[in-house]
C-alpha cells in the first residue's frame, strides 16, 4: 500500500506522519548497527537503532537521491558552459535549538550517507568552532550572548563556505572544544572536498542581513543544497536540556580543566535550578528570537516527541 502524504495547497511543505515516511525507505538497507547508534548518540538523547531505521534509513535515502540529482544538474550544466570543474561538495545544513539533538542527527547522516556508494566521503563541521574567543566575547560583552547570531564570526564561516562552494581542494576551520569552552588556539579542521559536507549549528538557517550601504549580505544557508530543522516544543526541550546538564555533572563538568566545573559538585536541586535559570535567560530568548523564525526556512522538519523520537515530518515542495 502507496503511503499516505498530506498535500496542502496552501503550504510548501508536504506533510507525513511517521508511519507514512517509514514506508517510503522501500528496500534500503540499514547499514549501521545497534553499537554505531549508541556510539554516535548525544548525551541526553535516548536514539536507539529503531528510531534509525524509521526516521534516518529514510531521510538518507532521500538525500542519496537529491545528491544525484544534483549530481546530473551539475553535469548539464557544465555540458551547457563547455567547462568541467568538476563538481563542488553537496552541502546540508542542520539547525535547531540547544539540546534537541541537531548534533546527534547531523552524527547519523554522516554515516549513513558515506555507506551510499556515490557519496562514500562524508565531513561533519559544526559552527561552534566560529564561534568568537571567550576574550573577545567578552571585550564585546558577549559572554551572556553566545550563541546568538552576534556571538558569531559569521563573515570567516561565509568566507569558508564560499570556498568549499568553489571546489577548493583544501579548506580549513577553526576547532572549538567544548570541555574549556573556547576555540583552540592553533588548530583547525581540514575539509578536503568531500562529496558532502554537513554543517551543523544553531543559527545557520538564519537570512541575510542588510548591511550599513543598505544592501543584503550572503548568508550562510545560501550554500546549503539541502536544509533540516531539528524541532520540538520549547518546553520539552527544556527539560532535555535540564536533564543533559544533570548528566554532565558526573560527566564533563567533573573534570578539573571543564570551563563549568563550577556546577560539578551541585546538588540535584541546586542544578535544577541553575539550569533552568540558565534556559530561561540564554537559551529561550536565543531560540524564540533567533532559531524558531527560521524553521520555515528548512527543507526538511523533523519534529520530535517529548520521548525523542521523530512523529512527524514536513519536505519542502519542489
Amino acid at each position: 500500500m502507496a503511503p499516505t502524504v498530506e498535500l496542502t495547497p496552501s503550504s510548501p511543505y508536504v506533510e507525513l506522519d511517521r508511519e507514512a515516511w517509514t514506508r517510503l525507505s522501500g528496500s534500503t538497507p540499514l547499514p549501521l548497527t545497534a553499537a554505531d547508534v549508541k556510539h554516535l548518540r548525544g548525551l541526553g538523547d535516548p536514539i536507539d537503532l529503531a528510531e534509525v531505521d524509521a526516521v534516518y534509513r529514510p531521510m538518507s535515502r532521500l538525500l542519496s537521491l537529491y545528491v544525484e540529482a544534483t549530481k546530473n544538474l551539475h553535469e548539464a550544466s557544465s555540458t551547457f558552459l563547455r567547462e568541467d570543474s568538476g563538481g563542488t561538495p553537496y552541502v546540508i545544513g542542520v539547525a535547531g535549538s540547544v539540546a534537541v539533538g541537531k548534533s546527534t542527527t547531523a552524527r547519523l547522516l554522516r554515516e549513513l550517507l558515506a555507506r551510499w556508494p556515490q557519496t562514500p566521503r562524508v565531513e561533519l563541521l559544526t559552527t561552534d568552532g566560529f564561534l568568537f574567543p571567550n576574550a573577545e566575547l567578552a571585550r564585546r560583552g558577549l559572554m551572556d550572548r553566545k550563541g546568538f547570531p552576534e556571538s558569531y564570526d559569521r563573515r570567516a564561516l561565509v568566507r569558508f563556505l564560499s570556498k568549499v562552494k568553489a571546489g577548493y581542494s583544501e579548506v580549513r576551520a577553526p576547532v572549538y572544544n567544548h570541555l574549556t569552552y573556547d576555540i583552540v588556539p592553533g588548530e583547525q579542521v581540514v575539509v578536503r572536498r568531500p562529496d558532502v559536507l554537513i554543517v551543523e549549528g544553531l543559527n545557520v538557517l538564519q537570512p541575510a542581513r542588510a548591511t550599513v550601504e543598505g544592501t543584503s549580505d550572503l548568508a550562510v544557508s545560501d550554500f546549503f543544497d539541502f536544509s533540516i530543522y531539528v524541532d520540538a516544543r520549547s518546553s520539552v526541550v527544556r527539560q532535555w536540556y535540564i536533564d543533559r546538564f544533570l548528566s554532565l555533572r558526573a560527566t564533563a563538568f567533573a573534570q578539573p580543566q571543564s570551563y563549568f566545573h563550577k556546577y560539578a559538585s551541585l546538588s540535584d536541586a541546586e542544578a535544577i535550578e541553575r539550569a533552568g535559570s540558565i534556559w530561561d535567560a540564554i537559551n529561550a530568548p536565543n531560540l524564540v528570537q533567533n532559531i524558531l523564525p527560521t524553521r520555515s526556512r528548512a527543507t526538511l522538519v523533523l519534529t520530535k516527541g517529548a520521548d525523542h523520537s521523530v512523529q512527524r515530518m514536513r519536505l519542502r515542495k519542489l
